[in-house]
């Protein structure tokens, strides 16, 4: 699979300005992100930034084996599930496969427009001509 430069966005705000770049772009939500505002405000944040467009977005799961059979109920497409008993990560990656989905163990390396500076490093982190975007 082969994604853009992931973006990390905290609001709708920070969201819109990733997408509104110009440039492809992967939204990928804070740490635990699912466990703290929920699949479907996330889906909801991704809608209303893309405007549209097609975006690839990420839900990050945290530690939470429920939050990512909840997100794949939803139909989130890519998640992250940071640290599980590698039975049960191979039974939910199993289950996001047979549902078109893709469960990472780890997210993607990523601008957080939570630090100081990232929408001024934003264009020049989207451009960035070393990111292979290969995600295994």
């Amino acid at each position: 699979m082969t994604l853009a430069p992931a973006v990390i966005v905290h609001g709708l705000a920070d969201a819109r300005v990733a997408v509104g770049a110009g440039r492809p772009v992967t939204l990928l939500s804070a740490v635990g992100a699912a466990s703290f505002t929920g699949v479907g405000w996330w889906q909801a944040l991704v809608r209303a930034a893309a405007e549209g467009a097609e975006v690839r977005d990420i839900l990050d799961c945290g530690w939470s084996a429920g939050r990512v059979l909840e997100a794949l109920g939803a139909r989130q497409k890519l998640l992250v599930l940071r640290a599980a008993d590698a039975r049960v990560w191979r039974d939910l990656a199993e289950r996001a496969e047979d549902c078109g989905a893709v469960l990472l163990g780890a997210a993607p390396d990523a601008l957080d427009m939570g630090q100081r500076g990232a929408e001024r490093r934003l264009v020049a982190w989207l451009q960035a001509g070393d990111f292979d975007g290969r995600i295994v």
